[in-house]
């Protein structure tokens, strides 16, 4: 038996944060994480692998586009899909190294294999058991599936098998218009790949600005996506190496099929916490599966803790990171906080579309006067250079205060910009602060400035 002040079940971008930083506060640290790798979702099978196919197909897309513009001549590249697979694996290995390193760096120690909770206090790995003062729930999510739908990671795929199929396929039918969807979609289209998305509701990216969401579907299809939108999937059957999905339209109740090579099930995730021994703890939980914490990330026994997506709120990294060195900071006895209304959203399509704090139809429903400022990458040199003047800026600031609500865009390193926003807002920074600070020439941020600018007496080049 293995004593420790914390043992984090989970290794994850929650998980391994709050590890770190816990260490670095003096404690003795513990991980639990079965996978066989760190890095949880997130680096094995969620964002990284998935960026790296996103960066690989767009400088392919690019290729076919925009390369004889600038007077680079040839044949285009052909694609060599192993090597791709080969280049996303190598990616993934680099980052999970990185983090085994942390560990060695900050004495934190990896306990291999898949963990349960027997009692308050102790954490059960294989046949040992080990004690700790606090226990840390970081076993993030998974994908949520459909009723009805068998997934084979073959044809019929969640992200993960979307990951790793054994060919590129020739047709692809995307069931879910999230962001999970829309990203691998993009990475498939570009690949030459004919990509339709089924999406329930009447609109893209649920929650979004809607606004953006509608210049980002026009964009998206312009790039040669299809979308079918208000249909409810009744069904997806496999015959040999391809799958039909079914669906009946929510307006009229028509019915309609399509037969493709690939389905990927992009329908959202819910939280992994199957296995933990949560039920006869009494462990309180919400509706949604997720476990109810307070506002100290503390469940409803002593001593045990929750964090990132297996507790309510975006299922984001970023969040998870946030809320695990928080909670380090508390179990350390200092004052650790999230501010949840400074959470930055990220779709890393080209372009990519981010967004932090309120939406225009939040304010609208909240009865809150509000101004907005906007700006075209069309009037950014930077954007112009390199073809990538679709898209805007929306600054949402208060009418009265014009303390800087929130920002919604869709253009060149929209996620890389959004932090100049997040940084204004957690010092709750005006659309003016914005506007008098200078910006480089020439860059895409200057699109950030601008729209500031025009909540106030207009931008300079619009």
């Amino acid at each position: 038996m293995s004593q420790f002040d914390t043992i984090i079940i989970g290794g994850g971008p929650g998980g391994y944060v709050c590890a770190i930083r816990a260490a670095q506060l003096g404690q003795k640290v513990a991980v639990v994480e079965g996978r066989g790798a760190l890095g949880g979702t997130c680096l094995n099978v969620g964002c990284i692998p998935s960026k790296a196919l996103l960066h690989a197909s767009h400088l392919l897309h690019e290729t076919h586009t925009n390369f004889e513009k600038m007077g680079l001549m040839g044949a285009h590249p052909t694609v060599d899909w192993a090597r791709m697979l080969g280049y996303k694996d190598e990616v993934i290995g680099q980052n999970t190294k990185g983090i085994e390193f942390l560990f060695k760096k900050n004495k934190v120690t990896w306990i291999k294999g898949w963990g349960s909770i027997p009692a308050p206090g102790q954490v059960r790995v294989g046949d040992e058991v080990h004690t700790a003062r606090n226990i840390v729930i970081a076993t993030g999510s998974e994908p949520a599936g459909l009723p009805g739908v068998t997934v084979d990671e073959e044809v019929v795929v969640t992200s993960t098998g979307a990951l790793t199929l054994r060919s590129i396929p020739r047709s692809m039918v995307v069931i879910g218009a999230g962001v999970i969807g829309l990203e691998l979609g993009s990475v498939y289209a570009r690949l030459g790949t004919q990509v339709t998305v089924v999406e329930y509701l009447d609109g893209i990216t649920p929650g979004m600005d809607l606004e953006i969401a509608k210049a980002f579907q026009k964009i998206l299809t312009r790039q040669g996506l299809k979308f079918v939108l208000g249909a409810a999937v009744q069904g997806v059957e496999r015959t040999g190496d391809q799958a039909t999905v079914r669906w009946k339209l929510r307006k009229d109740d028509s019915e309609a099929s399509l037969t493709a090579d690939a389905v990927l099930v992009a329908t959202g995730r819910r939280p992994y916490t199957a296995g933990l021994g949560l039920e006869p703890l009494r462990v309180a939980m919400l509706p949604r599966g997720q476990v109810q914490t307070d506002a100290h990330f503390a469940t409803s026994v002593p001593g045990l803790y929750a964090i990132g997506d297996a507790i309510a709120g975006p299922m984001l990294a970023h969040k998870a990171e946030d809320e695990g060195m928080a909670l380090a900071e508390i179990l350390a006895g200092r004052h650790g906080h999230v501010n949840y209304d400074v959470i930055p959203g990220v779709i890393y399509t080209t372009p990519e579309v981010a967004n932090v704090g309120r939406t225009e139809e939040q304010l609208k429903a909240e009865g809150r006067a509000y101004k907005v400022g906007k700006f075209s990458f069309m009037g950014n040199g930077r954007a112009k250079a390199v073809f990538q003047g679709e898209g805007f800026v929306k600054l949402l600031a208060d009418a009265a205060t014009d303390r800087i609500l929130g920002c919604h865009l869709i253009g060149p390193a929209a996620g890389d910009l959004i932090h100049e926003v997040c940084v204004a807002m957690e010092f709750g920074a005006s659309a003016q602060d914005l506007a008098l600070t200078c910006h480089a020439h020439p860059t895409f941020s200057e699109a950030m400035r601008e729209a500031a600018l025009a909540c106030g007496d207009g931008a300079i080049h619009a």
